[in-house]
């Protein structure tokens, strides 16, 4: 049904266009320069990027991006755009956190135009909150462009829902290491263990063992499934499949990273909706 606003809505510029080129018309949002935009590239798969993602790229001067982004990505940068990689990885040399934040400041107040690409979403367990509280400090513009995180698209990729009428109505999302690289100490294990019947998990795969005796010491069922899903929504994704009281098999298992963890009943859909089939993999965009 087409709705008033719909009906009311004056034509664009470049309206006869068809396919992707109709957006080159499209009234984005000004990226202007001396802004910084955290931008969320998503999962893995290009093709996961959003339309406004896609457009920073087309604007900024400046891409300083982060380890889990794809590739593929940075080739849709407008010509010209300087690239810098600023990634931080478990366990690797890593940039500090508070000189990423100096450096979008220091290009921002240059005049330039700064995207900051984020795999994921920017605040979801992407450090962006620190970042923009920098920003704002700093008294730069900025400008927050969420992503399909892991926790819902990565697994949606592997066929398990985050929620199902089924099976959960809430689900807890945690990190699986702190800042020192362990397991967080100010997570209330009892609580978490029983406060949802599903537990989505990012970069947990090296203390999986460890969450899982925290767990089941506070009461959850052993026989709870768990599901690794590596490299989500690229070709290479693998998925790995055990129980809570086995789960320090994935970790013995040396599964590739990034990779998302889920505790729950959800996982049991998987084998009725594991759509993404190897001939789809050849697809590089998802």
């Amino acid at each position: 049904m087409t709705t008033a606003r719909q009906a009311a809505a004056p034509p664009r510029d470049g309206a006869s266009a068809t396919g992707f080129a109709r957006l080159d018309a499209a009234a984005f949002p000004t990226f202007k320069p001396g802004e910084v935009w955290l931008v969320g590239a998503g999962p893995g798969a290009p093709g996961l990027m959003t339309l406004m993602g896609y457009h920073a790229l087309q604007q900024a001067d400046v891409v300083i991006y982060d380890a889990l982004v794809n590739q593929h990505v940075l080739n849709w940068t407008r010509p010209g755009a300087e690239v810098e990689y600023a990634g931080k990885r478990g366990g690797k040399p890593s940039a500090k956190q508070r000189d990423i934040s100096l450096r979008l400041i220091e290009l921002a107040k240059a005049g330039k135009r700064v995207l900051r690409l984020k795999g994921g979403d920017p605040f979801i367990f992407g450090r962006g909150g620190e970042e923009c509280q920098m920003l704002a400090q700093a008294g730069v513009a900025f400008r927050i462009v969420p992503g399909i995180s892991s926790g819902i698209g990565g697994l949606a990729y592997a066929g398990i829902p985050t929620t199902h009428r089924e099976t959960n109505h809430s689900v807890i999302f945690l990190t699986g290491h702190d800042s020192a690289g362990e397991v967080p100490a100010g997570v209330n294990w009892q609580s978490v263990a029983t406060a949802s019947p599903v537990i989505v998990m990012y970069m947990a795969v090296r203390s999986l063992g460890l969450i899982a005796e925290k767990l089941l010491s506070f009461g959850r069922d052993p026989a709870d499934p768990v599901t690794v899903v590596s490299h989500a929504s690229l070709p290479e994704q693998r998925v790995f499949e055990t129980t809570l009281e086995r789960a320090h098999e994935a970790t013995d298992a040396n599964l590739p990273t990034p990779a998302i963890v889920v505790v729950g009943k959800v996982a049991n859909f998987r084998a009725a909706l594991d759509w993404y089939a190897p001939h789809l993999r050849e697809n590089d965009l998802g």
